[in-house]
């Protein structure tokens, strides 16, 4: 995919949450997610499976009438994805349903999507090291909308960080080693 780079808040960089790690490649800035469990503790990470270079997030998923893993890049606002499945066109934008791929507990949660064309009303809540923090993704399949729950971030500083998306053709050079 070739990037479209948006720039990580400085002022995020100087308190990034556990579980969270910043990484400069070609000269840019980026944040990677490194931890993420369940609410029973399970790790959701797969270092078997590493898109650009590093572990994926690994989640059990239903889309429609298809049931699978998903492997999700874990650069934040990257969307790369690999599935033991192929959604069909039907199902394209459809609702995710997200399980621990561990134990089996689900990992969704309420929350309507705050992009107005989605209209989702559920999102996949991921956990942070220690459980306070969290990141939830919009769980309509094709909807950019992520966000990054931080104890005591200001506003305006989340609002920077959901912004960040990368999306166009694919080009792997950024992520060719570090």
């Amino acid at each position: 995919m070739k990037l479209v780079y948006k720039t990580v808040p400085p002022e995020f960089l100087t308190s990034l949450p556990e579980g969270i790690k910043y990484v400069q490649k070609k000269g840019q800035d980026f944040l990677v997610v490194e931890q993420l469990f369940c609410p029973d503790g399970h790790s959701l990470m797969a270092d078997h499976v590493r898109l650009h270079g590093e572990p994926s997030i690994c989640l059990e998923a239903t889309i429609g009438n298809q049931q699978g893993r998903i492997f999700v890049d874990a650069f934040w606002g990257g969307h790369d994805k690999l599935y033991s499945f192929i959604p069909t066109d039907a199902e394209r934008h459809s609702l995710t349903r997200a399980r621990c791929p561990h134990c089996g507990v689900s990992l969704m949660t309420e929350r309507a999507c705050p992009i107005e064309r989605c209209g989702s009303p559920q999102a996949i809540a991921l956990n942070l090291p220690g459980g306070v923090n969290r990141i939830l993704v919009c769980a309509r399949l094709g909807c950019p909308d992520h966000e990054l729950v931080v104890q005591q971030m200001p506003e305006e500083i989340s609002r920077k960080l959901r912004s960040i998306n990368y999306f166009g053709e694919f080009h792997d050079d950024m992520f060719r080693g570090i």
